[in-house]
């Protein structure tokens, strides 16, 4: 019996499975139902077995069996394969029919490599999770050290509940991802810890393995308890697990005193008791493929697994929205001393102020929030708006340069200085893009502020200064321009600045300086998916606003020059970034009675860095990713620029029912790996600024704040209005 699916064939024999392409073996498993039980020693034995009876009924093949274990548990397997889309749907239920003393146990779906059994063979996709070889990722992220046994990890910190093996040599992919997005919350009185049993927990692992034929459970300091037993273990294989377990992490070198000077590691575990009647029903989506490359790869899984499980658009008025966001900045914009800015944090749902300090880009943004009170004021006719943006870009214009040309970071009020920051090249991008973005506002009013542009010519001189020969920018220096930091991976942040400096002033050396930039970030950045180091308090390690920036540099260089290579930089770094994006959702509880995640749901929020917390940054480029579908045509674009257009705004009170102090404020970022959030609970100003900068723009390009309204203009006219650099430096050139 067999299932076929453009060129691949699922066929059943002995008991076991097989996937060929063209009769060549690629997967297979000879022993499907698998189960892993917590015995009564508390530590984890698995088991497999081959099905024992096989049937085909229409289009389906309905394979069945019962495995039982040792202690005398016994499981029911019933598995329906089915074809589905670029590969095949399995839906499983497995029932406990006796139980001996065992505490849980899990189930696994898995395909063993035929191809080959080392990990190194293989780049790996996981979304916000697994890069190619995760060569970029910190040293705690799963997936960095390759010699471990498990690579599992909750679903939940997928950004999609997907993972896929690419065999480097081939290009042979196989991804599993979860079917559909049901899940629903453990019990709440439980903390997971080691190797817990939650009959509540519908939330399974994905990832890849090659075990060894013994039991692996870590001790609370590290130490792993191990004994042989007789499972044959066939290989490599990529893995769905339910429900759900991290698999081999890093440890802490020692647990408070305690002298353990081995290798330490955890893997936690979750399982479902072993009661007579209890069941699992599962189903998940096999996606096979063979591809030229990594990233074509990622971007094909991507979006199918995105058709299939994006969640529903939420509803949301952008208009009121933005009006909003721009009644935030304008009432905590004030006068500090002889400066003007925002705190840097405050503590929901009141706004109780917990710091005050400024930063020149990054998590302050207050340039660009200057600018936007600025446009705003004008536009709207808010006096009290106009006059604070104003006085915020007067602020940074008088105090922040340096002798060098490099502007200074961070104020503090308190100390009427500036603290010592590292010059991060892609917080010096935020504000001076914005300062820029002012001065030309400004002088289309009849308004020349000729010290804004002197601002932003010292720092355009600075960057054509320092740029490496390679084209190259480092990610950190001190004020006196030497490095602090020497990767380079920050590059493409200044781009944009400098393509439009350049159609400021017609200076060829800001065109040539950016140009230079873009080569080196095309060979980089993009061919070799080095987004790293984009956010300014972390380590240089993958994340998601590296890739941001590119996109933003790349369609900067595409805008001015209509050069096929820097659109293809720019479609290149806008799939790699929207992987970040929690496209699917699932329940979260949170600690707080006023939260929007009360409410709302948690689709739109975006990884930060590989593996980590999430936040809604993924906001800022909605008017990026519509540019991108108008310029290219790609219906996906459009989609994805809708949904992080409004999705995003689940982490706010958006329609002012959550009970914040006012309405449109939203939390930082948090983590819900956990379906339990991890907040601080507080607002920084770029949280609002995110949401506003793209909707303004959005207006001033296309006249609306909704984007479904910019698609009712004729194709032609969205076209026109796309070319935004036609009229960016008009009336304004030579200055």
């Amino acid at each position: 019996m067999k299932l076929n699916c453009d060129d691949y064939t699922l066929s059943f024999k002995e008991g076991g499975m097989e996937v060929r392409n063209n009769d060549r073996l690629l997967y297979s498993n000879k022993r499907p139902m698998f189960v892993t039980v917590k015995t009564a020693f508390a530590v984890s034995e698995f088991y497999d077995h081959a099905y024992s009876d096989i049937s085909a009924s229409e289009d389906k093949i309905i394979a069945e069996g019962t495995l039982t274990v040792p202690s005398g548990s016994a499981f029911s397997f019933t598995d329906v394969f089915e074809v589905s889309g670029a590969g095949f749907k399995i839906s499983r239920n497995v029932k406990v029919l006796k139980a001996g003393d065992d505490l849980g146990f899990s189930t696994k779906f898995s395909l063993t490599m035929a191809e080959s059994d080392d990990v190194h063979d293989y780049n790996c996709f996981a979304p916000g999770v697994w890069y190619k070889q995760n060569e970029f990722a910190p040293v705690s992220a799963m997936g960095k050290d390759l010699d471990n046994e498990y690579f599992w990890r909750m679903e939940t910190g997928y950004a999609l509940p997907l993972f896929a093996m690419q065999n480097i040599s081939s290009g042979e992919t196989a991804a599993l991802s979860r079917w559909e997005a049901d899940a629903t919350l453990p019990s709440m009185d439980i903390v997971r810890s080691e190797n817990i049993a939650d009959p509540k927990c519908t939330v399974g692992a994905i990832g890849m393995s090659k075990p060894e034929s013994k039991t692996l459970n870590y001790m609370y300091y590290g130490f792993a308890v191990r004994k042989e037993h007789d499972t044959k273990i066939e290989g490599l294989s990529i893995d769905y697990v339910y429900p759900g377990s991290d698999g081999q992490m890093p440890g802490q070198r020692s647990y408070g005193g305690l002298d353990y000077n081995r290798r330490s590691k955890t893997f936690q575990r979750v399982n479902h008791p072993v009661e007579v009647g209890f069941e699992q029903h599962y189903a998940v989506a096999i996606h096979l493929g063979k591809y030229k490359d990594f990233q074509p790869m990622m971007r094909d899984v991507w979006r199918t697994t995105y058709a299939r499980l994006r969640d529903k658009l939420f509803v949301v008025d952008n208009e009121r929205h933005f009006h909003n966001g721009m009644n935030i900045l304008n009432r905590f914009t004030r006068k500090y001393g002889d400066s003007y800015g925002l705190p840097f944090a405050c503590q929901l749902p009141g706004m109780d102020i917990s710091s005050v300090s400024f930063q020149f880009g990054f998590v302050g943004q207050q340039p660009g929030i200057g600018y936007q009170l600025l446009r705003y004021g004008d536009k709207m006719n808010v006096p009290e708006a106009f006059e604070k943006g104003v006085k915020v870009i007067d602020f940074w214009v008088r105090t922040a340069m340096t002798e060098s040309g490099l502007p200074q970071m961070c104020y503090n009020p308190n100390i009427n200085g500036f603290e010592p920051y590292p010059h991060y090249i892609r917080m010096l991008a935020d504000g001076i893009e914005a300062i820029l973005d002012a001065y030309v506002y400004m002088r289309r009013k009849g308004d020349e502020l000729s010290d804004w542009l002197g601002f932003c010519r010292r720092t355009a001189d600075w960057l054509v200064s320092v740029q490496n020969e390679d084209g190259s920018f480092y990610r950190a220096y001190n004020a006196d321009s030497s490095i602090r930091m020497d990767s380079k991976s920050n590059t493409p942040s200044v781009i944009r600045f400098l393509v439009q400096f350049y159609l400021v002033t017609g200076d060829e050396r800001y065109k040539t300086t950016a140009t230079k930039a873009g080569e080196w970030s095309y060979d980089n950045n993009y061919r070799n998916l080095e987004y790293r180091g984009g956010t300014c308090d972390n380590l240089d390690i993958q994340d998601k606003e590296a890739g941001i920036y590119a996109l933003f540099g790349f369609l900067a260089l595409y805008d001015l020059t209509g050069k096929q290579k820097w659109l293809e930089g720019a479609i290149g770094a806008a799939n790699y970034t929207e992987t970040w994006t929690y496209a699917w959702t699932f329940p979260v509880r949170t600690l707080w009675p006023k939260h929007p995640f009360n409410k709302f749901r948690i689709s739109g929020q975006s990884i930060i860095t590989i593996g980590g917390g999430a936040d809604v940054y993924m906001a800022a480029c909605s008017y990026t990713y519509y540019r991108l579908y108008v310029i290219t045509g790609d219906e996906h674009y459009l989609d994805f620029a809708e949904f992080i257009h409004k999705n995003t705004r689940q982490s706010t009170d958006a329609d002012g029912s959550i009970g914040y102090v006012m309405p449109g404020l939203g939390h930082e970022s948090g983590n819900f790996t956990s379906q339990t959030l991890q907040s601080h609970y507080h607002w920084l100003p770029w949280c609002t600024y995110v949401e506003v900068d793209p909707s303004s723009r959005l207006y001033d390009t296309f006249g609306v704040y909704e984007i479904a309204d910019a698609q009712k203009l004729h194709p032609e006219e969205r076209a026109k209005r796309n070319r935004i650099y036609d009229s960016f430096g008009r009336g304004v050139q030579g200055i």
